[in-house]
Protein backbone atom coordinates (compact mmCIF):
# COMPACT_ATOMS: atom_id res chain seq x y z
CA UNK A 1 0.00 0.00 0.00
CA UNK A 2 1.68 3.09 -1.53
CA UNK A 3 1.02 6.67 0.50
CA UNK A 4 0.15 9.43 -1.66
CA UNK A 5 2.41 12.65 -0.97
CA UNK A 6 -0.90 14.25 0.20
CA UNK A 7 -1.32 12.20 2.85
CA UNK A 8 2.50 12.55 4.07
CA UNK A 9 2.04 15.96 4.13
CA UNK A 10 -1.37 15.97 5.51
CA UNK A 11 0.48 13.55 8.50
CA UNK A 12 3.55 15.51 9.08
CA UNK A 13 1.12 18.70 9.86
CA UNK A 14 -1.53 17.05 12.14
CA UNK A 15 2.00 15.73 14.17
CA UNK A 16 3.16 19.33 14.25
CA UNK A 17 0.56 20.73 15.45
CA UNK A 18 0.54 18.31 18.25
CA UNK A 19 3.57 19.03 18.75
CA UNK A 20 3.10 22.53 19.09
CA UNK A 21 0.12 22.08 21.16
CA UNK A 22 2.65 20.23 23.56
CA UNK A 23 5.37 22.33 23.52
CA UNK A 24 3.26 25.24 23.99
CA UNK A 25 1.34 23.52 27.77
CA UNK A 26 4.90 22.69 28.40
CA UNK A 27 6.35 26.01 28.39
CA UNK A 28 3.07 26.53 30.53
CA UNK A 29 4.12 23.84 32.86
CA UNK A 30 1.15 21.53 32.17
CA UNK A 31 2.09 18.36 30.69
CA UNK A 32 -0.39 16.49 28.64
CA UNK A 33 0.48 12.71 29.88
CA UNK A 34 -0.03 13.33 33.47
CA UNK A 35 -3.63 13.34 35.18
CA UNK A 36 -4.03 16.20 37.29
CA UNK A 37 -7.06 17.63 38.93
CA UNK A 38 -7.86 21.69 38.31
CA UNK A 39 -9.78 23.29 41.26
CA UNK A 40 -11.37 27.09 40.92
CA UNK A 41 -10.50 29.42 43.38
CA UNK A 42 -12.71 32.58 44.16
CA UNK A 43 -10.47 35.71 44.73
CA UNK A 44 -11.48 39.57 45.15
CA UNK A 45 -8.15 40.22 43.99
CA UNK A 46 -4.78 38.78 43.31
CA UNK A 47 -2.24 41.35 44.46
CA UNK A 48 0.35 40.38 41.93
CA UNK A 49 -0.23 36.70 41.45
CA UNK A 50 0.49 35.42 37.87
CA UNK A 51 0.18 32.17 35.85
CA UNK A 52 2.45 29.58 36.76
CA UNK A 53 3.25 30.75 39.99
CA UNK A 54 3.41 27.99 42.59
CA UNK A 55 0.47 26.33 44.69
CA UNK A 56 1.77 24.89 47.93
CA UNK A 57 0.73 23.13 50.83
CA UNK A 58 2.42 22.45 54.46
CA UNK A 59 5.39 24.57 52.69
CA UNK A 60 6.09 22.03 49.85
CA UNK A 61 5.15 22.78 45.98
CA UNK A 62 2.09 20.28 44.69
CA UNK A 63 0.97 22.26 41.87
CA UNK A 64 0.59 25.94 39.94
CA UNK A 65 -1.60 28.39 38.95
CA UNK A 66 -2.85 27.70 35.15
CA UNK A 67 -5.25 30.74 34.66
CA UNK A 68 -6.54 33.74 35.93
CA UNK A 69 -9.96 35.51 34.36
CA UNK A 70 -12.83 37.46 36.16
CA UNK A 71 -16.19 36.46 36.74
CA UNK A 72 -18.00 36.53 33.95
CA UNK A 73 -21.39 36.47 36.43
CA UNK A 74 -19.82 38.86 39.10
CA UNK A 75 -16.93 41.09 37.47
CA UNK A 76 -16.01 41.85 41.64
CA UNK A 77 -14.40 38.29 41.65
CA UNK A 78 -11.47 37.03 39.83
CA UNK A 79 -11.48 32.95 39.30
CA UNK A 80 -7.89 31.87 39.65
CA UNK A 81 -7.49 27.83 37.90
CA UNK A 82 -4.75 25.59 40.06
CA UNK A 83 -3.69 22.43 38.69
CA UNK A 84 -2.81 20.03 41.64
CA UNK A 85 -0.97 16.59 41.56
CA UNK A 86 -3.32 13.66 41.26
CA UNK A 87 -1.49 12.24 44.36
CA UNK A 88 -1.88 14.98 46.99
CA UNK A 89 -5.66 15.02 48.48
CA UNK A 90 -7.38 17.53 50.97
CA UNK A 91 -11.06 18.12 52.12
CA UNK A 92 -13.16 20.12 49.82
CA UNK A 93 -13.80 22.88 53.09
CA UNK A 94 -9.62 23.31 52.47
CA UNK A 95 -8.83 27.50 52.09
CA UNK A 96 -6.75 28.46 49.34
CA UNK A 97 -4.68 30.99 50.91
CA UNK A 98 -2.90 33.97 48.99
CA UNK A 99 0.24 35.19 50.15
CA UNK A 100 3.94 36.95 49.67
CA UNK A 101 6.75 34.72 49.28
CA UNK A 102 9.57 36.75 50.09
CA UNK A 103 10.29 40.96 50.06
CA UNK A 104 10.32 41.05 46.72
CA UNK A 105 6.59 40.84 46.44
CA UNK A 106 6.58 37.20 45.02
CA UNK A 107 2.43 35.41 45.31
CA UNK A 108 2.10 31.94 45.49
CA UNK A 109 -1.30 29.98 46.54
CA UNK A 110 -1.11 27.93 49.78
CA UNK A 111 -3.47 24.97 50.40
CA UNK A 112 -4.42 25.03 53.85
CA UNK A 113 -6.32 21.42 54.49
CA UNK A 114 -9.71 21.18 56.86
CA UNK A 115 -9.59 17.96 58.32
CA UNK A 116 -11.76 19.07 61.75
CA UNK A 117 -15.58 20.05 59.47
CA UNK A 118 -15.58 18.13 56.64
CA UNK A 119 -13.87 14.61 55.44
CA UNK A 120 -15.16 14.88 51.74
CA UNK A 121 -11.74 14.91 49.84
CA UNK A 122 -11.83 17.68 46.78
CA UNK A 123 -12.15 16.57 43.54
CA UNK A 124 -11.47 17.83 40.22
CA UNK A 125 -13.12 20.52 39.08
CA UNK A 126 -14.33 21.66 42.33
CA UNK A 127 -14.24 25.13 43.84
CA UNK A 128 -12.29 26.60 46.69
CA UNK A 129 -12.39 28.90 48.91
CA UNK A 130 -10.09 31.51 48.38
CA UNK A 131 -8.84 33.82 51.62
CA UNK A 132 -5.77 36.18 51.26
CA UNK A 133 -2.98 36.51 54.25
CA UNK A 134 -2.01 40.37 54.59
CA UNK A 135 1.66 40.62 53.13
CA UNK A 136 4.43 43.32 54.32
CA UNK A 137 3.08 45.68 52.03
CA UNK A 138 0.24 45.58 53.63
CA UNK A 139 0.77 45.15 57.02
CA UNK A 140 2.76 48.02 56.45
CA UNK A 141 -0.04 50.46 54.87
CA UNK A 142 -1.86 49.31 58.08
CA UNK A 143 0.72 50.86 60.68
CA UNK A 144 1.99 53.85 58.41
CA UNK A 145 -1.55 55.79 59.37
CA UNK A 146 -1.15 55.23 63.14
CA UNK A 147 2.98 56.00 62.87
CA UNK A 148 1.75 59.44 60.26
CA UNK A 149 -0.85 60.66 63.09
CA UNK A 150 1.92 60.18 66.28
CA UNK A 151 4.75 61.85 64.14
CA UNK A 152 1.84 64.78 63.34
CA UNK A 153 1.26 65.21 66.99
CA UNK A 154 4.75 65.35 67.93
CA UNK A 155 5.59 68.11 65.32
CA UNK A 156 2.48 69.82 66.57
CA UNK A 157 3.88 69.88 69.97
CA UNK A 158 7.50 70.67 68.49
CA UNK A 159 5.90 73.82 67.03
CA UNK A 160 4.33 74.89 70.02
CA UNK A 161 8.02 74.53 72.15
CA UNK A 162 9.39 76.57 69.25
CA UNK A 163 6.53 79.00 69.44
CA UNK A 164 7.57 78.88 73.34
CA UNK A 165 11.28 80.11 72.90
CA UNK A 166 10.89 82.26 70.27
CA UNK A 167 8.36 84.58 72.83
CA UNK A 168 10.66 83.64 75.57
CA UNK A 169 13.67 85.07 73.59
CA UNK A 170 12.11 88.22 72.76
CA UNK A 171 14.74 90.55 70.76
CA UNK A 172 15.85 92.50 73.71
CA UNK A 173 16.41 89.11 75.97
CA UNK A 174 18.42 87.63 72.73
CA UNK A 175 20.81 90.81 72.72
CA UNK A 176 21.32 90.41 76.49
CA UNK A 177 22.12 86.65 75.92
CA UNK A 178 24.39 88.07 72.74
CA UNK A 179 26.49 90.26 75.28
CA UNK A 180 26.97 87.91 78.04
CA UNK A 181 28.38 85.29 75.38
CA UNK A 182 30.48 87.64 74.33
CA UNK A 183 31.58 89.25 77.60
CA UNK A 184 32.19 85.48 78.21
CA UNK A 185 34.36 84.84 75.26
CA UNK A 186 36.01 88.18 76.29
CA UNK A 187 36.29 87.01 80.09
CA UNK A 188 38.01 83.55 78.76
CA UNK A 189 40.51 85.23 76.80
CA UNK A 190 41.52 87.85 79.55
CA UNK A 191 42.76 84.68 81.71
CA UNK A 192 44.22 82.58 78.95
CA UNK A 193 46.47 85.87 78.68
CA UNK A 194 47.25 86.48 82.01
CA UNK A 195 47.87 82.79 83.01
CA UNK A 196 50.33 82.72 80.07
CA UNK A 197 52.06 86.31 81.74
CA UNK A 198 52.24 84.15 84.83
CA UNK A 199 53.75 81.45 83.47
CA UNK A 200 56.39 83.41 81.77
CA UNK A 201 56.61 85.77 84.62
CA UNK A 202 58.05 82.33 86.64
CA UNK A 203 59.58 81.15 84.53
CA UNK A 204 61.45 84.68 83.92
CA UNK A 205 61.93 84.48 88.29
CA UNK A 206 62.71 81.14 88.61
CA UNK A 207 66.03 81.92 89.81
CA UNK A 208 65.01 84.81 92.07
CA UNK A 209 62.10 82.74 93.86
CA UNK A 210 65.05 79.60 94.76
CA UNK A 211 67.60 82.26 96.48
CA UNK A 212 63.88 83.63 98.05
CA UNK A 213 63.20 80.18 99.77
CA UNK A 214 66.86 79.72 100.34
CA UNK A 215 66.74 83.16 102.45
CA UNK A 216 63.03 81.90 103.66
CA UNK A 217 65.40 78.47 104.84
CA UNK A 218 68.06 80.84 106.61
CA UNK A 219 65.82 82.62 108.03
CA UNK A 220 64.26 79.39 109.41
CA UNK A 221 67.30 78.68 110.57
CA UNK A 222 68.03 81.14 112.41
CA UNK A 223 65.19 81.49 113.81
CA UNK A 224 65.34 78.16 115.91
CA UNK A 225 68.56 78.91 116.98
CA UNK A 226 67.21 81.63 119.13
CA UNK A 227 64.48 79.30 120.05
CA UNK A 228 67.13 77.08 121.40
CA UNK A 229 68.36 80.08 123.48
CA UNK A 230 64.89 80.82 124.76
CA UNK A 231 65.06 77.57 126.88
CA UNK A 232 68.40 78.17 128.29
CA UNK A 233 68.42 79.33 131.80
CA UNK A 234 70.73 82.35 131.68
CA UNK A 235 67.85 84.11 129.43
CA UNK A 236 65.68 86.15 131.46
CA UNK A 237 62.30 88.25 130.40
CA UNK A 238 63.51 92.07 129.13
CA UNK A 239 61.16 94.61 129.70
CA UNK A 240 59.75 96.47 126.96
CA UNK A 241 60.95 100.07 126.27
CA UNK A 242 57.96 102.34 125.12
CA UNK A 243 59.51 102.95 121.80
CA UNK A 244 58.76 99.61 120.85
CA UNK A 245 55.44 99.28 122.16
CA UNK A 246 54.08 102.54 120.62
CA UNK A 247 52.68 100.98 117.67
CA UNK A 248 50.64 99.15 119.74
CA UNK A 249 49.30 101.87 121.35
CA UNK A 250 48.34 103.59 118.42
CA UNK A 251 45.23 101.94 117.25
CA UNK A 252 46.96 98.26 117.59
CA UNK A 253 49.40 99.16 114.46
CA UNK A 254 50.46 96.05 114.26
CA UNK A 255 52.39 96.35 110.70
CA UNK A 256 54.34 99.28 112.55
CA UNK A 257 55.19 96.80 115.79
CA UNK A 258 56.29 93.62 113.11
CA UNK A 259 58.37 96.26 111.78
CA UNK A 260 59.98 96.55 115.26
CA UNK A 261 60.29 92.87 115.89
CA UNK A 262 62.28 92.85 112.12
CA UNK A 263 64.98 95.28 113.45
CA UNK A 264 64.87 93.34 116.91
CA UNK A 265 65.09 89.98 115.05
CA UNK A 266 68.38 91.59 113.26
CA UNK A 267 70.56 92.32 115.76
CA UNK A 268 69.48 88.98 117.94
CA UNK A 269 70.94 87.43 114.99
CA UNK A 270 74.11 89.82 115.35
CA UNK A 271 74.27 88.58 118.84
CA UNK A 272 73.08 91.79 120.28
CA UNK A 273 69.66 91.69 122.77
CA UNK A 274 68.15 88.43 121.93
CA UNK A 275 66.45 88.93 125.78
CA UNK A 276 64.54 91.89 124.08
CA UNK A 277 63.75 90.19 120.68
CA UNK A 278 62.35 87.15 122.94
CA UNK A 279 60.17 89.57 125.56
CA UNK A 280 58.46 91.45 122.25
CA UNK A 281 57.38 88.13 120.45
CA UNK A 282 56.35 86.38 123.66
CA UNK A 283 54.27 89.99 124.37
CA UNK A 284 52.10 89.03 121.19
CA UNK A 285 52.18 85.38 121.39
CA UNK A 286 54.97 83.97 119.82
CA UNK A 287 58.17 81.91 120.35
CA UNK A 288 55.61 80.30 123.37
CA UNK A 289 56.62 76.85 122.51
CA UNK A 290 59.64 74.56 124.11
CA UNK A 291 62.03 72.85 121.70
CA UNK A 292 60.71 69.63 121.97
CA UNK A 293 57.43 71.13 121.09
CA UNK A 294 58.96 72.92 118.32
CA UNK A 295 60.40 69.79 116.87
CA UNK A 296 57.67 67.66 117.49
CA UNK A 297 55.32 70.31 114.91
CA UNK A 298 58.03 69.93 112.49
CA UNK A 299 57.73 65.81 112.51
CA UNK A 300 53.91 66.24 112.64
CA UNK A 301 54.18 68.48 109.48
CA UNK A 302 56.11 66.15 107.59
CA UNK A 303 54.69 62.52 106.08
CA UNK A 304 57.77 60.78 107.18
CA UNK A 305 58.84 59.02 110.18
CA UNK A 306 62.27 59.05 111.39
CA UNK A 307 62.39 54.90 111.32
CA UNK A 308 61.97 55.53 107.53
CA UNK A 309 64.73 58.18 107.56
CA UNK A 310 67.26 56.39 108.78
CA UNK A 311 66.14 53.59 106.62
CA UNK A 312 66.57 55.47 103.57
CA UNK A 313 70.12 57.27 104.84
CA UNK A 314 71.32 53.44 105.28
CA UNK A 315 70.47 52.71 101.45
CA UNK A 316 72.12 55.61 100.46
CA UNK A 317 75.17 54.61 102.42
CA UNK A 318 75.22 51.58 100.76
CA UNK A 319 74.72 52.89 97.15
CA UNK A 320 77.82 55.05 97.89
CA UNK A 321 79.86 52.04 99.25
CA UNK A 322 79.22 50.49 95.66
CA UNK A 323 80.26 54.10 93.84
CA UNK A 324 76.39 54.26 92.73
CA UNK A 325 76.18 57.62 93.17
CA UNK A 326 73.14 58.10 90.92
CA UNK A 327 70.98 55.80 93.02
CA UNK A 328 72.63 57.96 96.26
CA UNK A 329 71.23 61.68 94.37
CA UNK A 330 68.07 59.90 93.65
CA UNK A 331 67.42 58.68 97.88
CA UNK A 332 68.45 62.38 98.85
CA UNK A 333 66.60 64.19 96.51
CA UNK A 334 63.22 61.86 97.34
CA UNK A 335 64.56 62.52 101.40
CA UNK A 336 64.58 66.70 100.35
CA UNK A 337 61.13 66.63 98.84
CA UNK A 338 60.04 65.00 102.00
CA UNK A 339 61.28 67.91 104.07
CA UNK A 340 64.17 65.83 105.70
CA UNK A 341 67.93 68.07 104.52
CA UNK A 342 70.71 65.94 104.89
CA UNK A 343 74.31 66.16 105.82
CA UNK A 344 77.44 64.15 105.34
CA UNK A 345 80.38 65.45 107.57
CA UNK A 346 83.24 63.57 109.09
CA UNK A 347 82.27 60.55 107.35
CA UNK A 348 78.76 60.31 108.93
CA UNK A 349 75.07 61.48 107.71
CA UNK A 350 73.08 63.68 109.40
CA UNK A 351 69.29 65.11 109.12
CA UNK A 352 66.77 67.33 110.55
CA UNK A 353 63.77 68.22 109.14
CA UNK A 354 63.49 71.36 106.84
Amino acid sequence: MKFTKEIKVGFLAVLGIMMSVFSYNYLKGINLFDKNRKFIVKYEKVDGLSVSNPVTMNGFKIGKVQKINFNSKNTRELLVDIIIDNDVIFPKTSLAELYETGLIGGKAIAIIPDYKNDSTIAIDGDYLKGVIKPGLTELVNQILPQVQLQIEAVMKNAEIVLQNINTLFDDETKKELKSSIEDFSNLTSSLSETSDEISKLIADNSENLTNSLSDFRSASNNIKSITDSLNSDDIKSTRLTEEILKPLYEDLNTPGYIANLHKLYENANKGKDKELFISACKFVGLLNETENQWLEFKKNKHSINETEILEMIEQRNTAREDKNYVEADKIRDELLDKGVLIEDKDGKTTWKFK
